[in-house]
């Protein structure tokens, strides 16, 4: 496709085959902000080197730290042999579980950290990669020769990392076996009686979150209190985490975290390298830096986990749902209890009078899993609506109709009504933008020359939380404006909507707006992980701004000189960045900084607050989209390439379009890596992750990535909070995966039923076998 050709495509992939109107300044015309284009606050600081990240600080007398990881993935150690290490140029210090002290554990009631087990604790080794020892000396060349000098010996016993998570496998209700998370109604007596099933188990391999900024921590000791520049999801869970792991005051210590290079959840909660790294520069008093490796990331900064499910439907000749059944596994540490929520959306996605959903944890020799993009509902996803696809084809139905008749108002599980819900329309908009009119359904009945092409769609859902945040907002004298939280930017823009919010409010414009994140010592802001920052921190921001306002007003009535003084100050507003009586326009009013030099004040302040989401307990509150998928099948050489995905999501209102359509774009890639590629493979003899590199870790490239359009539905949810939004983070990961294997299905007939898609799987298309 020629680069003209894919810019009409866009053009009509963002609207109705016509080019976007150019968009308004947000310089000069702030109330069109909300819902713009506007570009990324943050940007020019990323793309000329100035943003800091966790590794790129530097203190006088810094050193560095390289842990020594287990060569066993089970058994413990027998001995730890320092001496050679020690003797290396440079080096000043090797902990080890025999000479380590003030690292404790994570105490109930305090924040949430990866690993309950603290590092170096004592000589069990649980998964291969695991931390046995830190070396720290003057350079990182130093640090890592001398950590491949430590020699460790081990008493090592068989490990597990068996991928079948069935053998063996309690019964459900049985002792150790899987419990019932849904249910309502007789699934079993349903399924058997109803007249077409579908009866399969669907598999997703670990996957490995690899985000281009490796995890570091950089400490810093002044007296008794520690910085530490963390790369971080959340700063204030991460405050609280090590303020009990290294038995400090919450005064004591600050976490900082201004940019994160992407996290997909794997910095959501503190992992051992930081308490190591702060106990080693404790005991040197010297800054103190440890870059988490590529590698180590595959063993020790957790991962998705494999999951096996086993879905049963029962349905009627005519497309209603008698029995929906989700029976699932997921595996996890040998000391940490992480369960997948695979039937995240299982319980209201469909309308069905019975249904059960069962999950049930399988310990195998591995790191602790831990939130990957989607947790639970992508997985999850991936088999329900790959069961839905089996039954459409089964019924000889539309995939799409199918899915329009089971849809429901009512979220059957708990009985509520959803604050917001437009799965049908996300379908519908779908069907119409990716031309699935046009679809033929026999297998291998679409081409494009020696091309078979195959269509495939799938639903999605992603909770709509929101939980509490505060802000503080200062209006300043050279007509600025600056507000701070302790949430951050992980990459999605936080920074960016936060600034909007203001200009929105108070006309200021947005390249006067001052955000601050990524600091613990600001007032308490959530965590990037769930989609539920921007729908947290929002709230708050309005609250902040109209403090703030109103302390304005209230200044203005009172300054001798202002031309507003003896006024009411209800009388008086803030717009276009101007104080002026409300029944005039904002051109006959006084620039707000004006007041505040009139008045000799440093700023106008508001601190703003909010709580998690009152409506939450009368509505069911959740995310929905489609996802429509374009397979290219060349028999004759056996090559399977996604060509084109649409995407329509129903998330509330959109506050930054260009910002939530790259967020929805870039999981659509990701969504194609986790069906084609992405799988972390263990050595079943020693229990190493074998594909532990970017060279057989494969991901998607450029050359990878289809033609993809974003569509929003664009529908404020008001029981979500003043702007109705919805965090989308996750959403636009949800159901790729299934609608990519229906489109691969519907090319070469072979449906595949566990992740990533092998060229294996489809060699019996290029000799016209089907499995169907």
């Amino acid at each position: 496709m020629h680069f003209s050709e894919y810019i009409a495509f866009i053009d009509a992939a963002q609207g109705n085959g016509k080019a976007a109107p150019p968009q308004k300044s947000v310089e000069t015309d702030p109330s069109a902000i909300i819902g713009s284009n506007v570009p990324r606050i943050d940007g020019p600081l990323k793309t000329t080197g100035t943003a800091m990240y966790a590794g790129d600080y530097n203190f006088p007398r810094m050193v560095y730290a390289v842990p020594v990881c287990s060569t066993i993935a089970n058994g413990k150690i027998r001995s730890i042999d320092a001496s050679a290490a020690e003797k290396l140029p440079g080096v000043v210090l090797v902990l080890h579980h025999g000479n380590v002290s003030g690292i404790y554990r994570n105490g109930p009631g305090s924040g949430r950290a990866s690993e309950n087990r603290p590092p170096l604790s004592d000589n069990i080794v649980s998964y291969w990669g695991q931390y046995v020892a830190v070396v720290v000396a003057e350079t990182f060349a130093q640090a890592n020769a001398a950590a491949a000098a430590v020699r460790v010996q081990y008493v090592a016993e068989k490990s597990n990392v068996s991928t079948n998570l069935s053998d063996p496998m309690p019964a459900i209700g049985a002792p150790g076996g899987p419990h019932i998370q849904s249910h309502r109604g007789d699934p079993d007596a349903a399924f058997a009686s109803a007249p077409v099933k579908i009866d399969y188990t669907y598999s997703t391999p670990v996957e490995t979150h690899n985000p281009m900024e490796m995890h570091a921590t950089t400490a810093v000791w002044r007296g008794p209190r520690v910085t530490l520049y963390e790369s971080s999801q959340g700063v204030v869970n991460h405050h609280s985490v090590m303020s009990e792991v290294l038995g400090l005051p919450p005064e004591n210590i600050e976490i900082i975290s201004r940019y994160i290079g992407s996290g997909f959840g794997g910095k959501l909660f503190p992992w051992p390298h930081s308490a190591l790294c702060a106990v080693a520069a404790r005991q040197l008093n010297r800054p103190v830096k440890l870059v988490v490796s590529r590698k180590m990331m595959f063993s020790d900064v957790g991962h998705r986990p494999r999951t096996q499910q086993h879905v049963r439907l029962g349905a009627t000749p005519d497309g209603k749902l008698l029995s929906l059944s989700q029976d699932y596994l997921n595996h996890t540490s040998q000391f940490d209890d992480i369960r997948e929520n695979c039937g995240e959306a299982t319980p209201f996605l469909y309308s069905t009078a019975n249904l059960r959903v069962s999950s049930g944890l399988v310990r195998r020799n591995v790191g602790t899993p831990t939130p990957m993009r989607g947790p639970g509902a992508v997985p999850g996803l991936f088999a329900i609506e790959s069961a839905m696809d089996e039954l459409a084809i089964k019924l000889n139905m539309d995939p799409v109709q199918l899915r329009l008749g089971l849809d429901t108002l009512t979220d059957e599980e708990s009985g509520k009504p959803f604050s917001s819900r437009h799965l049908k329309e996300c379908l519908q908009l779908g069907s119409e933008k990716f031309g699935w009119s046009r679809r033929t359904p026999q297998v291998g009945s679409m081409r494009d020359g020696d091309l078979i092409l195959g269509w495939g769609v799938a639903c999605a859902s992603w909770g709509a939380g929101r939980g509490p945040s505060q802000c503080s907002v200062a209006l300043l004298p050279d007509g600025t404006a600056r507000v701070s939280s302790a949430t951050q930017d992980i990459g999605t823009g936080t920074y960016t909507v936060i600034a909007q919010v203001v200009s929105d409010k108070t006309g200021i414009p947005i390249n006067k707006v001052d955000v601050i994140l990524g600091d613990s010592s600001l007032p308490p802001g959530p965590m990037s992980g769930g989609s539920t920052a921007t729908a947290s921190v929002l709230p708050s921001i309005v609250d902040g701004v109209e403090a703030a306002v109103k302390n304005l007003l209230a200044i203005a009535v009172h300054v001798p000189n202002s031309p507003f003084n003896g006024l009411d100050d209800n009388t008086l507003t803030l717009t276009d960045g101007r104080v002026h009586v409300k029944t005039q326009p904002s051109s006959s009013g006084t620039p707000f900084g004006d007041i505040l030099r009139a008045a000799n004040l440093a700023s106008a302040r508001g601190e703003g607050k909010s709580t998690g989401n009152p409506n939450a307990a009368k509505y069911s509150m959740h995310s929905f989209g489609a996802q429509f998928a374009e397979v290219q099948w060349d028999p004759g050489i056996a090559h399977l390439r996604v060509s084109r995905i649409v995407t329509v999501i129903d998330g509330g209102r959109i506050i930054n379009r260009s910002a939530a359509t790259n967020q929805c774009a870039g999981a659509a890639v990701m969504g194609v890596g986790m069906t084609l590629f992405e799988q972390t493979v263990y050595d079943p003899r020693n229990g190493a992750p074998i594909n532990s590199n970017f060279a057989d870790y494969i991901v998607p490239t450029s050359a990878d990535a289809p033609l993809i359009g974003v569509h929003f539905l664009d529908i404020p949810d008001p029981l979500m909070g003043s702007y109705g939004a919805r965090g989308i983070g996750e959403i636009g990961l949800a159901g790729v995966a299934p609608a990519i294997t229906a489109a691969v299905y519907h090319a070469t007939g072979v449906r595949v039923r566990e992740l990533p898609v092998r060229i294996e799987d489809l060699l019996a298309a290029s000799t016209n076998r089907r499995d169907t």
